[in-house]
């Protein structure tokens, strides 16, 4: 079964741009479509599944779908039932998807149920609803078909569990450098609350451009480690952690929900790009306007977009330093690409 450490073996030698560089290798005469880009490195992963869809032809929201799936099934600290707990030690989880068309659907603080992002989009082909929360969305994926799982944590959640509870410190500033940094020691990408205060706060976003020119996206997350119990960020709430316009482009994000929810950050970026900004310009927007309602004071906090166009044009920007973006094509192949920051 995958993991967060296998993740990081699968991207090595993969070749890391900046931002700044994608903007010089791009043009519109040299789209080709179809086209899948994940949030960090474990991206690579989400890409490879998806891409198994995306290469036959197949619907952009189907790859989505299964890009995000592939993290939900392995065990990693980050996405899925063998993320990290809130402070009461449960896992629960928020996702959502959306197509083209403006259909979506979404799920919070959902338990016990393996891929919540698929039952997101039960919701959303099979009920007029667009939310279910909790014990009613739980209770949906059990009538139709989705099955109730063991609530014990995974080996590596609660050994960082039972290490955070000694001190039970709450102090969500920002862990890029210092997983860089533990990755460079051989170690996987998880939280190290227990020794610096940092939280983990990563988010499987995926979102795809298929041969027939469809846009979708999906959001997936265990969300902020030992968070208030019910705490509910970004990531599945539609125009904050994700949105998809078909006429215009898709944005996602990642990092510390309460900061993309004040700016509505995935739908804005869309509307920039509405506006005629690239993706690229559209992520940085979002970012800045992040950083200036704050007056600059994020040192601690982390917050990354990637956005995709109609066109196929592909972009990012994040708050720190350190946040990794996957992409795979028919022309490139799957890369990793290392994005600008305000810091």
């Amino acid at each position: 079964m995958a993991n967060r450490r296998s993740f990081i073996k699968y991207s090595l030698g993969v070749p890391l741009l900046t931002s700044k560089s994608l903007s010089d290798i791009f043009s519109k005469d040299s789209v080709v479509k179809p086209i899948v880009v994940s949030t960090w490195d474990s991206g690579l992963e989400a890409n490879e599944a998806a891409w198994k869809v995306l290469s036959q032809n197949g619907y952009a929201l189907d790859a989505v779908e299964k890009g995000v799936n592939a993290l939900e099934n392995s065990v990693n600290c980050c996405v899925g039932l063998g993320g990290n707990p809130d402070r009461d030690g449960f896992v629960t989880l928020d996702a959502c998807i959306m197509d083209e068309k403006f259909n979506c659907g979404s799920v919070t603080f959902l338990e016990r149920i393996k891929n919540p992002s698929s039952v997101a989009r039960h919701i959303m082909e099979h009920t007029q609803h667009i939310m279910l929360s909790g014990a009613g969305a739980q209770q949906y994926a059990l009538q139709n078909g989705f099955k109730l799982e063991d609530q014990k944590l995974s080996e590596d959640a609660q050994k960082l569990y039972n290490e955070w509870i000694l001190n039970s410190k709450y102090e969500p500033i920002k862990n890029i450098e210092l997983q860089q940094k533990n990755r460079g020691k051989g170690g996987p990408l998880v939280p190290t609350s227990n020794i610096d205060g940092s939280l983990n706060h990563d988010t499987m976003g995926t979102i795809a451009l298929d041969i027939n020119g469809r846009l979708a996206g999906a959001c997936s997350t265990s969300g902020m480690a030992y968070k208030l119990r019910g705490r509910v960020g970004d990531s599945p709430i539609i125009g904050s952690g994700l949105y998809v316009d078909g006429s215009v482009g898709c944005a996602v994000a990642t990092g510390v929900g309460e900061q993309v929810i004040k700016v509505s950050g995935s739908h804005l970026i869309v509307e920039l790009m509405r506006q005629g900004k690239s993706p690229y310009k559209a992520c940085k927007e979002a970012v800045k306007r992040i950083v200036d309602i704050n007056n600059k004071k994020l040192e601690n906090i982390q917050v990354g977009f990637i956005a995709l166009n109609k066109n196929g044009e592909y972009g990012s920007y994040a708050i720190q330093k350190g946040f990794v973006f996957s992409v795979t094509t028919i022309k490139e192949g799957a890369k990793l690409y290392k994005s600008e920051s305000y810091f």
